[in-house]
């Protein structure tokens, strides 16, 4: 499994695309927790903090695929550092002047949210370009999943020590000026300077035209609303065995979960095709969510949020080889970024539903949502399953671009793009 990794690792300019993409999404991941420390320490409400964040999560979840094609037309280099700079100053705004005015406010941290750079799904695109083998790929994959859920547990630490050393406003400032930092390392970069799309054909919908894609972004606002449903469910069982310290465990334990099944799932390679496979993934992802309904000791249940995180990351890493084999030619960083955007409006949504079915039903019943929405998340992957199961272009062997003097031959995946 080591090697695997390392192998990945020790392909030129790998290690510096992975860990600039994670440093330049570092803003992004602890956008919503530094909105509500900034807010408190401002003396505001959490009603406040809460409508920030939120308006934050839905600009970026507009701008993330918008931003995402824009990169899949003029390179990354001219969409993603300008969009990283003027998220960033955004944010600076909003640290400076606090909430007065008001509409200023919510308007800084809108164009915040909005042109937040897509460099997860450009991190994706890259991939092809630096590594030669699909195998390799693949493997990128997964290892990119099992980042983000790094990212998102080290993420809000990272802000809290900010805070602490500093001040909410100087922390918000520092964290987007390492974004931009990071955002800056990758495009930089040769692979991210030479990376070109394919040609893509003109319509409107873009990525959005694949039969496939669009089934599988269905089944994914289903697991992200499952994820979402866990926040809020473990507020009450929480509250009744230990408080805010078990509630901190219960939610770092999804993301070990995560975690360790994204980093088993990467180490090997897998035969068959990613559809079925991930046909098993979501349905083994829907059992894991059941045994939260039983709600033992805080130990115990901990243990099992472990385990209904496992094949969180093993499912995200088969879903973006099937992005890669259903996004239309010249659409690949905007699909990616529509996976994103989904898996973020299902969370949202999630949390939505759950806190009337917990006010309503109690804990028991808000972890009932999850199981319920991967069981939905099943059957869209079941319903679709002959959609799915024609991809939009195999992976083909194509003469390199204008970018290769030499004219060598190069394995091109069904993204169609390369470097």
């Amino acid at each position: 499994m080591a090697v695997g990794y390392l192998e990945i690792l020790r392909a030129r300019h790998a290690t510096r695309l992975l860990i600039g993409t994670l440093v330049g999404r570092l803003p992004n991941a602890t956008a919503a927790i530094a909105i509500v420390l900034f807010i408190r320490a401002e003396g505001g409400t959490y009603s406040l903090a809460g409508a920030l964040a939120a308006v934050y999560g839905v600009a970026n979840a507009v701008g993330q695929p918008l931003l995402g094609r824009l990169v899949d037309v003029h390179g990354q280099p001219r969409v993603q550092l300008p969009a990283a700079i003027l998220s960033g100053l955004a944010m600076t705004v909003f640290a400076c002047r606090g909430t007065d005015p008001l509409p200023l406010a919510y308007v800084a941290v809108a164009a915040a949210g909005l042109f937040a750079p897509p460099l997860e799904g450009g991190l994706r695109a890259l991939w092809p370009a630096v590594l030669r083998r699909e195998e390799q790929v693949h493997t990128a994959y997964a290892m990119d999943a099992v980042a983000q859920e790094v990212m998102f547990t080290v993420g809000p630490l990272l802000v809290t020590v900010f805070v602490s050393l500093w001040s909410a406003p100087v922390a918000l400032v520092v964290l987007n000026v390492i974004g931009v930092l990071g955002a800056l390392s990758v495009v930089v970069s040769p692979p991210s300077r030479a990376w070109r799309s394919a040609p893509r054909a003109a319509h409107w919908l873009g990525a959005l035209r694949s039969p496939g894609l669009l089934a599988l972004l269905g089944a994914f606002l289903f697991v992200g609303m499952a994820l979402g449903s866990i926040t809020v469910a473990s507020v009450p069982y929480a509250d009744g065995h230990g408080g805010d310290v078990v509630y901190g465990w219960l939610m770092a334990a999804i993301g070990l979960g995560a975690l360790l099944g994204g980093t088993v799932y990467g180490g090997r390679q897998w035969t068959g095709a990613p559809e079925r496979r991930l046909w098993v993934l979501v349905g083994l992802l829907a059992v894991c969510y059941l045994p939260l309904m039983l709600m033992p000791g805080a130990v115990a249940m901990v243990l099992l949020t472990v385990l209904a995180g496992v094949f969180l990351a093993p499912a995200l890493a088969c879903a973006f080889i099937i992005v890669d084999r259903h996004a239309p030619e010249g659409t690949v960083t905007e699909a990616f970024s529509w996976l994103v955007t989904t898996f973020t409006v299902g969370a949202s949504v999630g949390t939505g539903v759950a806190g009337p079915v917990v006010e309503a039903g109690g804990a028991l019943w808000g972890f009932a949502v999850p199981g319920a929405a991967g069981a939905v998340s099943l059957l869209v992957l079941q319903a679709t399953g002959r959609v799915l199961a024609a991809p939009a272009g195999g992976a083909v062997v194509a003469a390199s671009s204008e970018n290769d003097p030499n004219r060598a031959v190069e394995p091109r995946f069904s993204t169609g793009d390369r470097a």
